[in-house]
């Protein structure tokens, strides 16, 4: 007999292969026991696919057993032999016996169904269960009778099945075969003769099975018959066929049914014994189990209907004399819903972009239900209210895939149950879970928080202070989220805006690029864009306004009345006003806003501040009270406008007001205003400079006196060590000359000089029997440099004539010329300013009015330095001397009339002076401009 290994050679020689080609459907037909790797078919080609897509779409092989018997190699298209594979233990006596694949494909996804049917080789020989048979016969047993020997069995199917039998020797026995209904075959051995004990007490036959295979393959038994006496009545069964149904799951001892048969003979020869006859399958022999006694058949393991849904059992009946007969009893499993179905995922996507279309496949789902029927019949539904439906290609395949448009924005991932349930009953179901996380699309644009912003921001703010943050949001999400902020070039009077503020591209902190001034700028708008990192990215734009908030940072601005250096304004209050006279208005203006803006009006210092008030907020100046004679001429008012900001700005505005019925009043008054405005303007600087100049006199005066000390100390010596005889020292143009001088050689003059000429002192006494005038070398200095200049300007005389003084000046008190005294003019009045100090108070005490003009009088011949050079006398300030004097070189005289001449003469001896009184000031209505010459 050839081995399996030259079967299998031979059976490859002569296998087909078949293909089949339909809608995605491909079938191949092998045979049993291929070598591992070898091919199957090409399954590109035959599908009409490329092996590209093979590649980029992953093809794979789904099968539904763990054990892989066919590979497919994408690089070649071909389907391998992965393991061998032996049909008897995939398929039992199945036919067609085939696997059933699937080959998924994705990126898009696509099924298709692979069938391989595997046919079978003769490579299993018949076989039996036991390896001897063994019968005690009768030798009463009449020809005819059967004795049931059951089969052999053999793996294979087709024609390579069991086909035949042959008995030897067969001269007393014949085989008759009595087929199944699954297509096997029991054999009966019929008795052809009757036996006889006495000449053959015992037989051994040998029965051979063959099969119908090329080359043919056999099995044998030995079949041991022992003669017995006779006993000539065989058992008899009530039916040839028992039939009985049983429900899968049933319970191990439930009874089946019950078998009966009857024995003709008598006493022992009649009792009938039940045996469940050989059969070619022993796990359906050890399923059932018979009484023995009673005939009853029970259930003696687990019967499953999706395993085996029919059983067919030969039931024997043997009585104790050896004669025996059969049955059959037919099972038939009834099928209950008692599994569930099971869910397989061939492939499923973890991602989805929003982006997709409908109907896109997400998922597919193999659904299979054991059970049969409408048990078996598999309805997937999945949860509600998702975007997603569940559709089914076959009875056991299910795709899940999109129905609408999706939005990660509404929904980041779908937790989707997949329920499947069968239509038994009761109903059983299984489900599955899948998590679909939608991938990100940039289609959202970021969105802001505000339809617009607006800000405020103080004028005067530091560059580089933080405004405030502008924040949009975008629904997208990782790169399509992040956010960035962009200025939008625009101008702001004309400047790029960027040169004002200037925004954080990743914070949207809006920061000042420079310092506002309300004042030129109040309030400006610009565009800022918020654009996402997609691609291509989105934006959008929103409205900044900007508000600039007012600080008091300006002083008011007084615009009437104006204050100017150059002349001097003044208002005229006639000295009839009433109560409430309206002098003037102050008007100011504050470029600021709000209440920073708001002026107030203060009188902060006045001559007269019972005279004149100032409105609170209108700024009118109004009199009080009425004006009187008594009330000065030349008021001064100092005004402070205030505003109302914190902390508050002030301007201060001077207002002169002149108390007078007609302009010559004023102009007298306000002559030298211009040169008070400024010292009251320059007041500190003036005090700053005094006051470093004189500390700088003070040293250098110091110094050049120790100096002087040290120096005198020196020559003194010198002299006292050379004995030379002492000069005196007599100052030019003052020597003892005879009548060349103005006063006489028999007095001693000291004169002690102040910037203030009313405290200016000048003494002269007598010297025993010498006449020295002792005069300071710059007084000296002074009186020289004045006659020479009035004698330049005069262009008359030499330098030593000069007008003698005017006897005037020995008149009484009230015979003198002048305001107090009676007949003097008013033009004679002005040029009697003199240089003359006298002794004792005035007879008149002066005047408000008589007392300031001496006082500018005073300031103006010191300033000039060519009027008087001697002292005067103020009864309020300076002290009583005794003695009078003109002072040497002046060119003021005391006459009316400026053309009279007087011969110039030594003064007489004090002791013939008579007192001295200095001249009345002028009013104003009786003063009169001195010109060049008078002041000459």
């Amino acid at each position: 007999m050839p081995g399996p290994d030259a079967m299998i050679r031979h059976s490859l020689l002569f296998f087909t292969l078949l293909i089949q080609i339909a809608q995605g459907q491909v079938s191949y037909s092998i045979p049993e026991e291929m070598a591992k790797g070898s091919v199957v078919g090409n399954i590109a080609q035959d599908l009409g696919l490329d092996l590209q897509r093979l590649k980029t779409g992953k093809a794979r092989i789904f099968t539904r057993d763990s054990t892989e018997y066919i590979e497919l190699n994408r690089n070649t298209g071909l389907l391998l032999i992965r393991e061998k594979m032996d049909r008897e233990s995939l398929c039992a006596k199945t036919t067609p016996c085939a696997l059933h694949l699937q080959m998924i494909l994705d990126s898009p996804m696509e099924l298709y169904t692979i069938t391989i049917e595997i046919t079978d080789i003769n490579d299993n020989a018949p076989s039996f269960e036991k390896r001897d048979f063994r019968f005690e016969i009768s030798e009463s047993s009449v020809a005819g009778a059967g004795f049931m020997l059951g089969g052999a069995f053999d793996a294979d199917v087709g024609t390579n099945d069991l086909q035949n039998y042959s008995l030897k020797p067969s001269d007393q026995f014949r085989l008759e075969l009595h087929n199944q209904a699954d297509g096997s075959k029991n054999v009966e051995m019929i008795l052809q003769r009757p036996l006889d004990r006495e000449a053959q007490s015992s037989l051994t036959l040998l029965l051979e099975a063959f099969d119908g295979g090329n080359p043919v393959l056999s099995g044998t038994v030995q079949i041991h018959i022992t003669v017995l006496d006779s006993n000539d009545n065989a058992p008899v069964f009530t039916q040839k066929v028992y039939k009985t149904t049983i429900a899968e799951n049933a319970p191990k001892g439930t009874i089946l049914t019950v078998v009966s048969a009857s024995d003709a003979d008598e006493r022992s020869n009649s009792v009938v014994a039940y045996y469940i006859s050989d059969t070619m399958n022993k796990n359906v022999a050890d399923m059932f189990a018979i009484n023995e006694k009673s005939g009853e058949l029970v259930l003696n393991g687990h019967v499953d209907y999706e395993k085996v849904s029919h059983y067919e059992l030969n039931i024997q009946a043997k009585d104790q004399g050896g004669l025996s007969n059969a049955c059959k009893v037919v099972i038939d499993v009834l099928d209950i819903n008692d599994n569930s179905p099971s869910i397989q995922i061939l492939s499923s996507s973890h991602s989805i972009s929003e982006g997709s279309k409908s109907g896109t496949v997400v998922a597919m789902l193999n659904v299979d239900d054991l059970d049969s029927g409408v048990n078996g019949q598999v309805q997937c539904v999945i949860n509600e209210n998702i975007p997603f439906a569940i559709t089914s290609q076959s009875s056991s395949f299910f795709s899940l895939q999109t129905e609408q448009e999706l939005d990660r924005e509404r929904e980041v991932e779908y937790n989707i149950s997949v329920i499947c349930t069968d239509e038994g009953v009761p109903a059983l179901f299984s489900s599955v879970s899948l998590c679909v996380q939608i991938s990100d699309v940039n289609d959202n644009a970021p969105v802001f928080e505000k339809i617009h912003y607006k800000a405020c921001v103080l004028e005067n703010n530091t560059p580089g202070l933080s405004i405030f943050t502008v924040k949009a949001s975008d629904a997208d999400w990782n790169q399509n989220a992040r956010v960035s902020y962009i200025l939008e070039d625009s101008t702001v009077n004309g400047v790029s805006v960027s040169s004002y503020v200037s925004v954080h591209p990743n914070s949207g902190l809006i920061t000042a690029v420079r310092s506002f001034d309300y004042e030129q700028l109040k309030n400006f708008h610009f565009l800022v864009k918020a654009q996402d990192g997609g691609s291509p990215p989105l934006s959008s734009n929103v409205t900044v306004k900007i508000t600039i908030q007012d600080q008091n940072d300006n002083a008011p601005q007084v615009l009437y009345p104006v204050q100017t250096s150059a002349s001097v304004v003044a208002e005229i209050v006639p000295r009839a006003a009433d109560v409430g006279y309206l002098v003037t208005k102050v008007v100011a203006v504050d470029v600021d806003s709000g209440q920073n803006a708001w002026l107030s009006y203060k009188l902060q210092k006045a001559t007269d501040r019972a005279l004149f008030e100032v409105g609170l907020q209108n700024g009118e100046i109004r009199t009080v009270r009425q004006v009187t004679d008594k009330d000065a001429v030349k008021q001064k008012l100092t005004v402070i406008v205030e505003d109302n900001g914190q902390p508050s700005r002030s301007a201060v505005v001077s207002i002169n007001v002149a108390v007078a019925d007609s302009f010559p009043e004023v102009l007298s008054e306000f002559t030298d205003f211009t040169h008070e405005k400024q010292y009251d303007d320059n007041l500190t600087f003036y005090l700053v400079l005094a006051l470093a100049a004189v500390s700088f006199l003070f040293i250098t005066c110091v110094v050049v006196i120790i100096s002087v000390k040290i120096y005198r100390w020196r020559q003194s010596r010198f002299l006292y060590q050379s004995n030379l005889p002492v000069i005196p020292y007599y100052p030019p143009h003052y020597a003892d000359t005879g009548v060349t001088g103005t006063l006489p050689h028999g007095y001693y003059y000291e004169a002690c000089m102040t910037t203030d000429s009313r405290k200016s002192d000048c003494k002269f006494s007598t010297l025993g029997g010498q006449n020295v005038l002792v005069v300071d070398p710059s007084f000296a200095e002074t009186i020289q440099r004045t006659i020479k200049k009035n004698s330049s300007i005069d262009g008359v005389g030499s330098a030593e004539s000069q007008k003698p003084p005017n006897a005037d000046w020995r008149f009484p008190p009230n015979q003198r010329p002048g305001p107090s005294g009676a007949g003097v003019r008013p033009d004679e009045a002005g040029a009697t300013a003199g240089v003359i100090a006298g002794t004792g108070p005035w007879p008149n005490p002066p005047t408000e009015a008589e007392q300031l003009q001496a006082l500018m009088a005073a300031a103006n011949e010191a300033s000039e330095a060519t009027a008087t050079l001697g002292p005067r006398y103020n009864p309020q300030y300076g002290p009583d001397y005794r003695q009078n004097v003109y002072i040497p070189g002046s060119t003021a005289t005391l006459t009316a009339n400026p053309q009279q001449q007087v011969p110039q003469q030594a003064l007489p001896p004090p002791q013939a002076l008579p007192p001295v009184e200095a001249p009345k000031a002028q009013t104003p209505a009786s003063k009169k401009k001195p010109t060049k010459k008078d002041k000459k």
